[in-house]
C-alpha cells in the first residue's frame, strides 16, 4: 500500500493528536512528585514507566486509525528482519526520546512518530510535552509547529556571509569527532539539546546544521528526517545504501542535517 498525499494529510492532524495524547501520558508520570523508577534494557538504555505508557497508547491507537499497516517501536523492536523486508509502509515510534533527558528532568524530550514508505520517511510528528510544542509535516506539503502562538510554517535556513554558523548537537552523547568537524567554522556556536528537537532546530531555522557522529536507532531518527527534509533540510547518511529505512540492521550511520 502506497498512502496518496491525500491519506497523508488526513492522517497528519490524527497523528499530531496521538502524539500530543501520549505526551500528556508522560507529564502525569513525568510530574509526580516521587523519583521515577528506571530500569535497564539489554542495550543499558533507560527504559521508564513513561515509555511504556506511551508506547501502548500509540500502538493502540496507531491499530486503530491504520490496521493494516504495522508498527515498528523502540519499545516493540523484536521484529525478524524476515518480517520487515516485507512492509511497504510501515510506523516508526520512538514513545519516548530522550529518556535520560526525562529522568534528569529538563524538559527535553519527545513523542516521536514517522510513517516509512518504501524505506523512506513521509511523514513525520514530534510532540515535546514540557515545551508544549508539536512539529509535524508531510512530505511535499511542508513543515509547520504548533505552540502557543499558534501554527506556523517553518524552514531551514543557510548562515549568511559573515554569520556564526549555528550548530546543534547532542546533550547526553559527549562525540570527540564534532570538534573535528567545527574546525571548518571559524565563526560558529554550539548549542547542546536532547533528544529529536535538534532536527527541529534545523528544520526551524534556529541552527543551521546538526552533525551526528555516534550511535543512533531508526526511530531516533525517522520524524526528525520527515519534518527536516518538508523544511528544505536534506538528511544525509554515511555508509547506507539504499533506503535508509529498509533495512536489516536498526543502527544508523552518522549523518549531517543542514540545507542541501
Amino acid at each position: 500500500m502506497t498512502p496518496t498525499i491525500q491519506q497523508l494529510n488526513h492522517w497528519l492532524p490524527q497523528i499530531r493528536r496521538i502524539a500530543v495524547a501520549a505526551g500528556d501520558a508522560i507529564l502525569t508520570i513525568y510530574n509526580q512528585p516521587e523519583a521515577v523508577a528506571v530500569q535497564h534494557k539489554s542495550d543499558d538504555s533507560p527504559l521508564t514507566a513513561a515509555d511504556l505508557a506511551a508506547h501502548q497508547l500509540i500502538m493502540r491507537e496507531l491499530t486503530s486509525l491504520t490496521p493494516d499497516i504495522p508498527v515498528l517501536s523502540e519499545e516493540a523492536a523484536d521484529i525478524p528482519w524476515s518480517v520487515r523486508q516485507q512492509w511497504h509502509s510501515y510506523w516508526l515510534v520512538d514513545p519516548l526520546d530522550g529518556t535520560k533527558e526525562f529522568i534528569k528532568r529538563n524538559g527535553e524530550f519527545t513523542v516521536n512518530i514517522a510513517l516509512i514508505v518504501a524505506g523512506e520517511p513521509v511523514l513525520g510528528v514530534i510532540h515535546a510535552p514540557v515545551l508544549e510544542k508539536t512539529y509535524s509535516a508531510v512530505l511535499g506539503l511542508g513543515a509547520f509547529v504548533a505552540d502557543a502562538k499558534g501554527e506556523r510554517q517553518i524552514h531551514a535556513v543557510t548562515p549568511t556571509p559573515g554569520e556564526t554558523v549555528r550548530l546543534v548537537g547532542s546533550k547526553s552523547h559527549y562525540q570527540p569527532e564534532v570538534e573535528s568537524y567545527l574546525a571548518q567554522f571559524p565563526q560558529h556556536e554550539l548549542v547542546a539539546v536532547g533528544s529529536s528537537l535538534k532536527f527541529c532546530m534545523v528544520a526551524e531555522g534556529t541552527a543551521h546544521i546538526y552533525p551526528r557522529f555516534g550511535p543512533t536507532m531508526l526511530w531516533d531518527t525517522g520524524a526528525g528526517h520527515a519534518i527536516a527534509v518538508a523544511a528544505g533540510a536534506s538528511v544525509q547518511y554515511v555508509g547506507i545504501e539504499g533506503p535508509a529505512y529498509q533495512r536489516e540492521n536498526l543502527l544508523n550511520g552518522n549523518f549531517i542535517v543542514q540545507v542541501a
